[in-house]
């Protein structure tokens, strides 16, 4: 409509030469709008797929230029956005369901074995010659009790940050030295050979012993009850200028047909039968701790080889 008033205004005023300008221009510019038109369409229909919840819709961008291929490469991320966030809530509700079926097994087992045998126990009486066998019993299984109630309580601090971090400089050298002290006899009776490779000079990191202790503990008690007898448990140390990089590294027992993020979730253990004795929760335990101590923890899975690599940032001389 503005095209054709333009046509009649300029039909009536100027000379013939000026129209045959105009019409060529209106030539040169109608593909433009149509363009122009074709694109803003393709946004519209992509925006209202979006609001409808239909995440799998996206712009076709064939043809569109400047600031609406712009929008167009924003409605898609949009698109991706949601559907990373979708997913990562399906993923979320389905580790908080196995958490809620885990836990209560975990509490179920040891409390029928107490009421089990405390029932055996109290219908047969202290004379018993079954009675130190039931009493044996009572106790294994209220120390597993109380042991999975206080790494609920440490896994519920550490990942909320309520403890007190102390954070000193620490040789990793000399820090490895006594984890593997403390930790090679009791490798040894599970038929497993601990090799410690430490690093080169005086690797200094801030940390808290405590925690760090407690990180250390928490993987080598892994190690002991996943790991394949009659292998080597590698721990090894590695300084860069920058960083300090500890790696726990062990074959193991069972197929790990599990991924690594999983096995980091709080429950997740590496036995899907849930055999063996523990709560499932060392790793997640261990992550946080590394966390608190501005270290990163990660896991890595690759057939039957285990890996956990510790990595803290290196002090400097005369950094504390």
């Amino acid at each position: 409509g503005v095209s054709l008033a333009e046509l009649f205004f300029l039909a009536a005023f100027s000379r013939s030469a000026v129209v045959v300008i105009w019409v060529i221009a209106k030539l040169i510019e109608a593909p433009l709008l149509v363009l122009i038109v074709i694109s803003l369409q393709k946004l519209k229909a992509g925006g209202e797929a979006l609001a409808e919840g239909n995440l799998n819709a996206s712009v076709d961008l064939k043809h569109m230029y400047g600031v609406l291929r712009s929008h167009g490469e924003n409605l898609n991320s949009i698109a991706q956005g949601m559907q990373k966030a979708v997913q990562q809530q399906l993923k979320s509700e389905r580790f908080r369901t196995d958490l809620i079926t885990n836990v209560s097994h975990d509490i179920k087992t040891p409390l029928t074995s107490i009421v089990n045998y405390a029932g055996l126990l109290q219908r047969d009486g202290l004379s018993s010659p079954d009675a130190p066998e039931y009493l044996e019993v009572l106790v294994r299984q209220s120390t597993r009790l109380k042991k999975l109630t206080e790494d609920l309580v440490e896994a519920s601090k550490a990942t909320t940050g309520n403890l007190t971090v102390d954070l000193q400089p620490t040789d990793v050298n000399v820090f490895l030295g006594q984890t593997t002290g403390e930790y090679e006899e009791r490798l040894a009776a599970k038929q497993l050979a601990l090799c410690l490779t430490p690093a080169e000079g005086t690797p200094i990191i801030s940390a808290d012993g405590r925690l760090l202790w407690r990180v250390f503990e928490n993987l080598f008690s892994n190690i002991q009850k996943y790991a394949q007898p009659g292998t080597r448990v590698y721990l090894t140390c590695q300084a860069a200028d920058e960083q300090v990089t500890i790696t726990f590294r062990n074959i193991s027992a069972e197929p790990l047909n599990i991924s690594a993020d999983e096995l980091m979730e709080r429950f997740v253990r590496g036995d899907a039968s849930r055999n063996t004795e523990g709560s499932g929760l060392g790793l997640s335990i261990a992550r946080s701790l590394t966390q608190l101590q501005h270290g990163t923890f990660a896991l890595a899975v690759d057939g039957d080889l285990f890996k956990a690599i510790l990595t803290f940032p290196r002090l400097r001389d005369g950094e504390g």
